[in-house]
């Protein structure tokens, strides 16, 4: 995981302040986010505006001081730089592209891997060099196998869910009454719903995807797929995606929405968080239902060590048990110690309870919580509920007042528990 994640402008020294992006300048990736330099004593310093999305100045290295007068040639500049990193085609013209695609006959069909692209009649030449596969039309249901992951973990890394999470949150919420999937870079679980809908005509379940990474518009109709930042609510193709999204949210018939949004593990939690409460401002309008009603229900997955932060940011927001696997992760897949278990949890405002967590797979109920957790989650009577967070035996420390993770000892010195060995201060 990454460290500038789990601290968050606490010892790196930096703070975003959640302005109004509208008024931000634009790099690649939309509307700059601001932050703020922070010395170690609390006092706030200078400010200035970066990429909303990535953390490294090398995928991205937009910089302006708050105030600075910008040149001219430096706002041509990124200009040209932005036109550069467009995709090659719109959504509209990936569409257009993929019902003539549709036409082929299925046994000409092909991908072309070096360029990731659909290939058509009439661009063999374009192509000739490159590796080249045929697509059945099972393969072209599943964009996230042709598809190379991104990797950058701190703006848009691609860990995709294994067959066993998604199923479990697919017929989760459908077991639940959601009719709606908004699928924020989940793109994995997309593919689920439109299997599921083949296998289940008569009880469809409708989602949309959005997602940073552009090459899934190939695979999806206007309908169905928005290129979209999570890290900043940008659409990059403007008033249209977005009046897409409000008609998508609205609960019309009885067909109920819920966002389940899966970001980079490196990203920002306040600036998701404030993206999560524009959704269910969306969801709100969708349904006329006022500026101060519920939020949208919500399924974020992220890392149980971020719990704190995403509390802090969305106090209606509970953790469960359930680890989320990933297939192309080494330390996100099921393991047989806790060690080698997947740190990745569901974080939502839908009740606990109403989880039914797989008891073969390991989870049980507790009466005393009325909720699902980890078989190795034992209840404290004095804490009043299943305490651990990382899927092992935590004991109850008298002199902390709470449960602590097993191998952890009281120092009377620090007046906390801590993993020994430990120097005091």
């Amino acid at each position: 995981m990454d460290n500038k994640a789990k601290t968050e402008g606490d010892s790196v020294g930096i703070d975003v302040i959640m302005a109004d992006v509208e008024k931000s300048p634009h790099c690649a990736h939309g509307p700059t986010l601001l932050f703020e330099k922070v010395s170690r004593g609390g006092q706030a310093g200078r400010r200035f505006y970066a990429c909303s999305a990535c953390r490294d100045r090398k995928d991205c290295n937009f910089f302006q001081w708050e105030g600075e007068k910008v040149s001219e040639a430096r706002r041509l500049a990124r200009e040209a730089e932005i036109r550069s990193k467009r995709p090659r085609f719109s959504h509209a013209e990936f569409s257009a592209r993929l019902r003539r695609f549709l036409s082929i006959p299925e046994e000409q069909r092909s991908f072309c891997q070096d360029c990731e692209l659909l290939q058509l009649p009439g661009e063999e030449q374009e192509h000739a060099s490159h590796r080249r596969c045929p697509l059945s039309a099972a393969q072209l249901a599943r964009p996230s196998q042709l598809l190379r992951p991104l990797d950058n973990k701190k703006s848009n890394a691609q860990f995709l869910f294994t067959q066993r999470s998604s199923h479990f949150l697919l017929e989760s919420l459908v077991a639940l009454g959601y009719r709606k999937l908004l699928c924020v870079g989940t793109p994995r679980l997309q593919e689920m719903i439109k299997l599921r809908n083949l296998e289940h005509p008569g009880d469809p379940v409708q989602s949309l995807l959005l997602d940073m990474d552009f090459r899934y518009a190939q695979f999806y109709s206007q309908e169905e797929f928005c290129h979209y930042n999570m890290f900043n609510h940008h659409f990059f193709e403007g008033q249209a995606s977005r009046t897409l999204l409000q008609t998508f949210l609205e609960e019309s018939g009885g067909r109920r929405a819920v966002v389940v949004a899966d970001p980079p593990f490196g990203g920002l939690v306040k600036p998701l968080a404030n993206t999560f409460s524009l959704l269910s401002h969306m969801w709100r309008q969708a349904q006329n239902a006022g500026m101060t009603g519920p939020n949208v229900p919500l399924v974020w997955i992220f890392p149980y060590f971020l719990e704190p932060r995403i509390q802090e940011c969305l106090p209606s927001l509970t953790m469960l048990d359930y680890q989320v696997e990933y297939d192309n992760h080494p330390l996100y897949k099921r393991g047989e110690t806790a060690r080698t278990r997947s740190p990745v949890r569901i974080f939502t405002n839908i009740p606990a309870r109403d989880f039914v967590l797989p008891e073969e797979e390991g989870y049980r109920f507790c009466p005393m919580c009325q909720r699902f957790v980890w078989i190795l989650n034992k209840h404290c009577d004095r804490c009043r509920s299943c305490p651990s967070k990382d899927g092992r035996k935590w004991k109850h420390c008298s002199a902390c007042g709470k449960c602590v993770k097993a191998a952890w000892t009281h120092c009377s010195t620090c007046g906390r528990c801590v993993l020994p060995p430990h120097l005091c201060g």
